[in-house]
């Protein structure tokens, strides 16, 4: 949320205070960094290459590379063509990659940089004796309109749009997950596996995020989607696609349904007892299978669980921020807990949040407030009079827990105080288990540092 505030002397003005969100380009590199032997270039200040290495770098616990075609005056004046065909010619040489990947920031926004035409004559330009340019996909992530959410799901749309073939109809499916742990992508490539479902995760940085200890220092991570099977997207059976909040302009698998006919099915982020029951039931059609029996094993503990937790968290109040759709995902969850969510609250402004929590949990919709376009020191105004018992979000909000004398349980981007973070599972009915019983044991610590009896047993 913005905040204006009266000036004497030149009148009313705009301000963000600790924004409830990051960078649009973050989130293009994230996506980047999910596709195999790609490497990615922001085209713009090298600043922003760095901010966005210290941000992932914090949070996944693994070195990251990010080149920049690094503006100098000059080139914000005249434009950033020859900074762009010498990054991608020594990027092309020292890294040798498969793809790259070329993400705007602000600045080059801003003078009208035309990368699809810069892209057409460095390519035409190109001498036959120099090293061929592999693969480049390029997309727009100006930070002044978008969220890092956004521009992640906007580099899918880009990779599929730019690189989808047309062919015969393959027997594998295509997965289009949100801004997921490594964890979760780990997972849902199990559950499409105990399915009998050849699945394409798009993108999939479980190992180039969350890999091994090297021997030696890889230049570009192993792992990721293959670039063949980018292509091979469009000729998917169907496509699963994790977003109620982001229009269809946004949508890869929407993209492929009316380009190459491949079925598209939107559904929440897969979080809690409700929403995965969806994304299984989806796969069970998809090849007319029952619900692995594993899996179903999986959702009776789940409710066994929130069975367990319910007589501690039954109407508690929470705050939940973060991205749009992983917030919604948290509320149909809690729903299910019995905690009462007063606030939700994002950085992000697509206007669909509030629609997306009264499709999740239709009976508390009116009890919730939701804020849009909001910053953390908003946040704190309006949550101090509604005195939650629990805060959860990422450790941006950390801060506002220690004020709010609340516990904040940590999920979704950043966590960059704490180990861990690219290895918590939130999806699917074992993500829901692990996540509803830190939420109660986050709330139950909380409750004996407070209690003069300090509770041995609960």
């Amino acid at each position: 949320m913005t905040t204006r505030t009266a000036n004497p002397v030149s009148g009313p003005f705009v301000a963000t205070r600790n924004a409830c969100k990051l960078c649009t380009p973050l989130g293009a590199c994230l996506a980047f960094a999910g596709v195999e032997g790609a490497r990615t270039i922001l085209h713009g200040s090298q600043g922003c290459a760095t901010y966005i290495r210290r941000y992932m770098i914090s949070h996944f616990k693994e070195p990251v590379d990010i080149a920049s075609s690094n503006f100098s005056e000059s080139a914000t004046i005249f434009g950033g063509r020859d900074n762009l065909q010498d990054g991608l010619a020594n990027v092309t040489r020292q890294y040798q990659p498969a793809v790259i990947g070329i993400a705007t920031t602000c600045l080059a926004e801003t003078i009208g940089e035309d990368v699809g035409m810069y892209l057409h004559e460095i390519r035409s330009q190109a001498s036959p004796d120099g090293p061929a340019l592999p693969p480049v996909v390029h997309v727009g992530t100006p930070s002044y309109c978008g969220t890092h959410a956004e521009g992640y799901l906007a580099t899918v749309h880009a990779l599929v749009s730019q690189l989808a073939e047309d062919g015969s109809q393959r027997d594998h499916i295509n997965v289009f997950p949100n801004m997921f742990s490594p964890a979760d992508l780990r997972y849902l490539k199990e559950i499409g596996a105990d399915f009998g479902l050849p699945v394409t995760l798009l993108p999939d940085y479980s190992d180039t995020l969350d890999g091994p200890t090297w021997e030696e220092y890889q230049l570009i991570p192993q792992g990721g989607t293959p670039l063949a099977a980018v292509r091979r997207t469009g000729q998917a059976r169907s496509s699963i696609e994790f977003t109620w909040v982001h229009g269809e302009k946004a949508s890869a698998g929407q993209w492929l349904e009316e380009h190459f006919g491949v079925r598209n099915h939107r559904l929440p982020v897969p979080i809690g007892l409700r929403a995965s029951d969806a994304l299984f039931d989806v796969l069970g059609s998809i090849c007319d299978r029952e619900t692995p029996a594993r899996h179903a094993a999986e959702r009776g503990r789940l409710i066994d669980s929130l069975i367990d937790g319910h007589k501690y968290l039954f109407e508690r109040r929470a705050v939940v921020f973060g991205e749009e759709d992983l917030v919604a995902g948290i509320v149909g969850l809690l729903g299910e807990l019995g905690v009462h969510p007063v606030l939700c609250a994002s950085g992000g402004d697509t206007g669909r949040l509030r629609s997306a929590i009264a499709r999740l949990v239709p009976d508390q919709a009116d009890r919730i407030q939701v804020r849009q376009a909001t910053d953390f020191a908003d946040l704190e105004e309006l949550a101090g009079d509604l005195k939650p018992d629990i805060l959860i979000g990422n450790s941006k909000g950390y801060w506002l827990s220690r004020r709010l004398k609340a516990p904040l349980v940590r999920i979704g981007f950043p966590i960059h105080d704490r180990v861990g973070g690219a290895r918590l599972l939130h999806v699917g009915y074992r993500g829901a288990q692990q996540l509803a019983d830190r939420i109660v044991n986050t709330l139950l610590e909380s409750l004996q540092e407070q209690s003069d009896e300090g509770y041995s047993y609960l």
